[in-house]
């Protein structure tokens, strides 16, 4: 049977009154009848983007000629990571030495943070958008007017590692961490401002 306009009312009233703490947990809850004003948007709230370049590919980074490379390599490849720092700000690492085993551990205990209980996650909900361990659905939901449709961990790795006491095996990102934290200052000793380095995980 079709909903009545009085009871869409009602069901857009109740899910507003509901304190959804992330995207997953909206996801779930038997309480969702219809999507929270919060996370929609009309036509004129979105930005235009233009379609991708397909000749202006993800740049890629070969940490080994960082590393190993000759002089003239090195240069290159700073000048290329700059550049993806400055117009992309991302990059894809290549050859970075780090064993597929560790990769595949870290993703794992990314999987296991956004698995964990949400009064567990709730701990890590940053009161400040500074703060350097900060959970969350958005990046300023006290001011946000629309939140994106994800959760995210946002962490500081440079120059204090900040790690998590759950999941037990998190500290395992800290050697992915080490291989980007000399990637990006690199391209920090060329020129670029310096930044705290962070690593954002979505889940």
């Amino acid at each position: 049977m079709a909903s009545t306009a009085s009871e869409v009312s009602q069901q857009v009233q109740s899910n507003n009154r509901t304190s959804f703490t992330s995207v997953k947990a909206l996801t779930k809850s038997p309480e969702l009848t219809s999507l929270p004003p919060s996370y929609t948007t009309t036509n004129s709230d979105d930005e235009i983007v233009a379609d991708p370049d397909e000749d202006d590919p993800i740049p890629i980074i070969d940490y080994s000629l960082l590393v190993t490379g000759t002089l003239d390599q090195r240069a290159k490849t700073i000048h290329d990571l700059r550049k993806a720092c400055e117009e992309w700000r991302f990059f894809m690492l290549i050859n970075h030495f780090v064993s597929k085993t560790i990769l595949e551990k870290m993703v794992d205990e990314i999987f296991a943070f956004f698995n964990l209980r949400e009064e567990e996650k709730q701990e890590y909900v940053g009161k400040d958008v500074m703060d350097p361990v900060r959970y969350g659905t958005s990046s300023n939901v006290s001011m946000d007017k629309v939140l994106f449709w994800r959760d995210f961990l946002k962490i500081v790795v440079h120059s204090e590692f900040h790690s998590l006491d759950k999941p037990p095996g998190f500290r395992l990102i800290r050697q992915v961490c080490e291989v980007l934290i000399f990637t990006l200052s690199l391209s920090q000793s060329s020129g670029l401002t310096s930044h705290p380095l962070s690593t954002t995980l979505l889940g």
